[in-house]
């Protein structure tokens, strides 16, 4: 079986849920607990894709604060992907989502991205479905999917990296 390596970065304001995000999809797992990313973590995780393919994902967790600009660069060197993460009861998270994939797109200008709208379950679903049609109907080239997602009940994780990997290697 062959095993590709790609990088994928997990971008979006802070209290988003890019980490919970990863420990769903990583670990299965899901805290209340919030814990403030410092600088950026690493996960790695293996999907079969098919039975001679397979993608070992490296996935960058990166700080959501507001001097990450200044390091984003860096961090975002090398990302076959993006996942631009908000908060689907902070507007103001979803309004700052282009300006991060068009940071990520100045580093990657071949790299491509996934919108999710993350904490789905704590608003109504027919408000969800408004913000996703939205979003949708403005989506820049470079963006993929868009996907409401819950790290609490993993609704969409698994189908949004599954997707993210399956482009990264096309």
């Amino acid at each position: 079986m062959t095993t590709i390596s790609k990088k994928i970065c997990l971008v979006g304001d802070f209290g988003v849920g890019k980490t919970s995000l990863i420990r769903r999809f990583v670990d299965r797992q899901f805290s209340d607990k919030y814990l403030s990313t410092v600088g950026v973590k690493i996960s790695r995780k293996k999907i079969d894709l098919s039975e001679e393919k397979s993608v070992q994902l490296l996935i960058w967790d990166l700080e959501g604060h507001t001097k990450f600009k200044a390091i984003a660069p860096s961090y975002l060197q090398g990302a076959s992907g993006a996942i631009i993460v908000a908060d689907v009861t902070r507007q103001e998270t979803i309004d700052n989502m282009l300006e991060r994939l068009e940071l990520f797109l100045s580093v990657n200008p071949k790299g491509i991205a996934i919108f999710a709208l993350n904490k789905a379950d704590l608003i109504d679903p027919e408000k969800v479905a408004k913000l996703l049609e939205n979003l949708q109907e403005n989506q820049p080239d470079r963006v993929i999917a868009t996907y409401s997602t819950s790290a609490k009940t993993g609704e969409n994780v698994d189908e949004m990296f599954h997707l993210m990997s399956e482009k990264t290697i096309e």
